[in-house]
């Protein structure tokens, strides 16, 4: 392998300057040559509520300028196990978000004629499903490990089959998942009726709603999580709002009772040692979030799951 890309570290160059790429890390514009990528879907024409998604991966780049290379707690050096780079965003049709999923399922089939585990900036939810069309044409059906305050299983919105409600039963319909290891993590809020979250449930998913999370570690769920995965392919899909809007106001659609960032945390360090295929992290909306703190959560998670990939050494 050539020589390793690495951050650019904030003795060489002010965290304030250099180039505004996740991590400050190199950028190429094909994932040839990489072990694992980074890329933007800058899109929120999905979105029901709030919106602003499109603005989030380019503030989670941003944000991400204070990460160093090795991971304290984890002792996960990523950067030196792994090519890593940028790859900038994925050319969406502002204008039609049906057109807009073809074309982020033929990009990510790009992607992944190179042996390569993107790592998604969102972006609403939406995104998901044309991102799982791509993985399961390369790795067939996947576990899936779902976080978020919300179930996004509705048959449509607003009429609309394609939405950031709807990702996870177009997913099921179209046979990308593995049913009886797709875990639902976080779920919560209002609804219209139990068959909100109860659908996943009578499709075989395991659905841990967040009262069930509260004041505790979820560090023993995610090791009965990985038992039942086992060596299967995974795709773990992080929405920001699964998290409490005290840490995590900017977002499209809030709900109290969340996660804390220490449960967010111990889910994707959880996911260390499963076979995990992609990630994404969606959701961000920097007009709602004035600090910039959801933008630097998020950051955070995408280095968390990078550090969690196969093949990463530990210290």
């Amino acid at each position: 392998m050539s020589e390793l890309n690495q951050p650019l570290g904030g003795n060489v160059m002010p965290r304030t300057g250099g180039p505004g790429t996740m991590m400050r890390l190199p950028t190429q514009p094909t994932a040839e040559g990489l072990d694992a990528c980074f890329v933007g879907i800058p899109m929120d024409i999905g979105t029901s509520n709030r919106p602003g998604t499109r603005l989030g991966p380019r503030q989670i780049r941003d944000e991400s300028r204070m990460i160093r290379p090795y991971n304290m707690a984890t002792r996960a050096a990523p950067f030196d196990s792994l090519q890593v780079a940028d790859i900038g965003d994925v050319p969406i049709n502002l204008y039609d978000l049906k057109k807009s999923v073809d074309i982020i399922t033929e990009h990510y089939k790009g992607i992944l004629s190179h042996d390569v585990v993107p790592l998604t900036l969102g972006g609403d939810h939406t995104l998901t499903w044309p991102v799982l069309r791509a993985i399961a044409a390369k790795h067939g059906p996947v576990a899936l490990i779902h976080v978020d305050a919300h179930s996004d299983t509705n048959e449509e919105m607003f009429g609309e089959t394609v939405a950031h409600g709807c990702p996870f039963r177009r997913a099921y319909e179209d046979g990308l998942l593995l049913n009886d290891k797709v875990f639902q993590i976080g779920l919560r809020g209002s609804g219209y009726a139990p068959e909100d979250f109860d659908w996943g449930r009578e499709k075989g998913w395991t659905v841990i709603p967040a009262e069930e999370c509260w004041h505790k570690s979820l560090a023993p769920l995610m090791e009965e999580i990985r038992a039942k995965i086992g060596d299967a392919p995974v795709y773990l899909s992080y929405d920001i709002d699964s998290l409490d809007p005290a840490f995590a106001p900017g977002t499209g659609t809030v709900e109290v009772g969340g996660l804390t960032t220490i449960q967010g945390l111990e889910i994707i360090r959880g996911c260390a040692g499963l076979n995990l295929v992609g990630c994404d992290l969606v959701e961000v909306s920097p007009p709602y979030d004035p600090a910039g703190n959801t933008a630097v959560i998020a950051a955070n998670y995408l280095f968390e799951m990078l550090c969690a990939l196969p093949g990463v050494k530990r210290g």
